[in-house]
């Protein structure tokens, strides 16, 4: 199954209510947040209090919270309490990646790792067993609209050789014309912002990540 995950950071949240329940109706069920510090990336995005808004008024959708944040951990339980229900941290940032995961499990939450460009995909490999989501950014992360780097499909290449059979997810300058060897890389999860959010025909875009299976 391939998925799509629309990232809320390219929605017009001026009237974030009604694109949601577009996407809803589009058939997508996995809303992406990327939540910024303006510390581990260069902007400052929004927080729990969004994501909790937003699952008192969509319950059936899937909260995706991907944590761009220096100290990430001080905001496992605030983010699951807020109802995510997936929680993706930064390799980079964790000595001890393995208690963390094991901390966002404990919490009923499901746990995932991703790295930034810069950062080796073997790097994650000594966690495969015990992540529910890895996450290979392929822009810089920060702000969007970037243009896809396609040198990072190698490390999707290189973590289902090496096993890995969970959600391996995509981010960053994700479209309709890099999705196909998106996906043929082994990637079953695309994060599209403006890809999806600003594009004339969002239900066309859904579509065909769907005939991508």
């Amino acid at each position: 199954m391939i998925e799509l995950a629309p990232s809320l950071l390219a929605a017009d949240w001026m009237h974030l209510g009604r694109e949601i329940k577009s996407m809803l109706e589009n058939g997508v069920t996995r809303l992406h947040f990327d939540v910024m510090d303006a510390h581990f990336v260069p902007n400052l995005s929004f927080g729990p209090g969004l994501l909790r808004s937003v699952r008192r008024a969509f319950p059936e959708c899937r909260l995706d919270a991907h944590l761009m944040m220096e100290q990430p951990e001080g905001y496992l339980s605030v983010f699951a309490d807020a109802g995510a229900d997936i929680i993706t941290v930064h390799r980079e940032v964790l000595s001890d990646p393995g208690a963390v995961l094991r901390k966002i499990r404990g919490l009923g939450v499901k746990c995932g790792l991703s790295v930034k460009p810069g950062t080796g995909a073997d790097t994650l490999l000594p966690y495969l067993d015990n992540v529910d989501n890895l996450l290979i950014m392929t822009v810089e992360p920060g702000f969007g609209g970037q243009k896809f780097m396609p040198d990072m499909l190698d490390k999707i290449r290189l973590l289902r050789k090496a096993g890995y059979r969970g959600d391996l997810a995509v981010d960053g300058g994700v479209c309709l014309d890099n999705a196909r060897q998106i996906v043929e890389a082994g990637a079953n999860v695309l994060v599209m912002g403006t890809a999806y959010f600003r594009a004339e025909d969002p239900r066309r875009v859904a579509q065909a990540v769907k005939e991508l299976a």
